[in-house]
């Protein structure tokens, strides 16, 4: 009887930009090798073979050029420095287009996103890069419907994940998608990660509360952030300010990006964040201690606002945790 052929590995490239994160270059190349018997073949190109000038210090001698991408089933896209400042060359536009019209998958890692949303391939759909990028993607490419909460957004044929830990998320998403539950639960053994975290990365930004844009209204605001446990209305604050509530509401807006009660909501999770860590006090305490009076709301707009619960945020966060 005639031998049946092998059956044909899935063919992971993992594409090296000028400035590519060397987190973001190892993560697909290292969770699809994570044994023999997985069904991957992995290559790493550039836009050229050869040496690829890295971010972070570390460059990259590339096997491969532009061909490995049409050899690829699924080709990612790592991040990489100034991604707002400098687009990826055309050439690789128009390869990314091309083989995203044969069928391939294009998935970014972090600031990958700016060169996937390059190619016009994100507009009109949802998708994710660091939370430290997330508004320039927005202003830089206004037809994409940015996500600055999640870890990752799968589009289907192209798909984008948060920072460079989001990139192994990304990929048990795609190995669960490709073989199941099991196979991605056991690469994340082996990369000794969790196969499925809770959350988004709103937990993982530093604060809230925007960095104030001018000195309008910066006293109020100190004001606000020393008495967070007072009633915050906004007749409090605008009179605080020596202004009418609405002058205060549509001028604070314009400073930070949030109404003033927006504002006062993402100050109290703030602080609620900072006693999660560094304190042993309970969620009902902490709910008193930063204005929002119960248990029960801090979880709900924790949950809002972080994507996450007051435990988990303690688990993942507290001191010596």
């Amino acid at each position: 009887m005639p031998v049946e052929p092998a059956e044909r590995l899935n063919r992971v490239a993992v594409l090296v930009l000028e400035g590519a994160k060397p987190l973001d270059v190892g993560i697909p190349a290292q969770v699809f090798t994570t044994r023999a018997s997985m069904p991957y073949e992995v290559r790493v190109c550039g836009p050229a073979p050869g040496l690829v000038t890295g971010g972070d210090g570390l460059s990259y001698h590339v096997a491969d050029g532009l061909d490995a991408l049409s050899w690829a089933d699924i080709v990612f896209i790592p991040g990489y420095r100034f991604p707002d400042r400098e687009d990826p060359p055309p050439v690789v536009v128009d390869r990314l287009l091309r083989e995203h019209a044969r069928g391939a998958r294009l998935a970014a890692i972090s600031t990958g996103a700016f060169a996937l949303a390059a190619t016009g391939l994100l507009d009109g759909k949802r998708a994710t890069t660091h939370w430290h990028y997330t508004r320039a993607l927005a202003a830089k490419h206004p037809r994409i419907r940015v996500d600055e909460n999640v870890l990752f957004v799968d589009e289907g044929s192209v798909l984008t994940s948060a920072g460079a830990a989001s990139g192994i998320d990304l990929c048990l998403h795609i190995l669960r998608g490709d073989l199941g539950v099991a196979a991605s639960n056991h690469a994340a053994r082996r990369l000794v990660a969790a196969p499925y975290r809770s959350g988004g990365q709103a937990q993982y930004v530093p604060r809230s509360v925007p960095e104030p844009l001018g000195e309008r209204f910066a006293a109020t605001r100190e004001w606000a952030l020393r008495r967070l446990d007072k009633p915050l209305t906004l007749d409090v604050l605008a009179r605080h300010a020596a202004v009418s509530p609405r002058t205060f509401s549509r001028r604070f807006l314009e400073d930070t990006g949030y109404t003033p009660m927006q504002w006062v909501l993402r100050a109290r999770i703030d602080l609620a964040r900072e006693l999660l860590e560094l304190s042993e006090r309970g969620v009902e305490q902490i709910a008193g201690d930063v204005g929002l009076g119960t248990g029960s709301n801090l979880r709900l707009h924790f949950q809002r606002v972080l994507g996450t619960t007051p435990s988990q945020y303690r688990r993942t966060f507290a001191s010596g945790g």
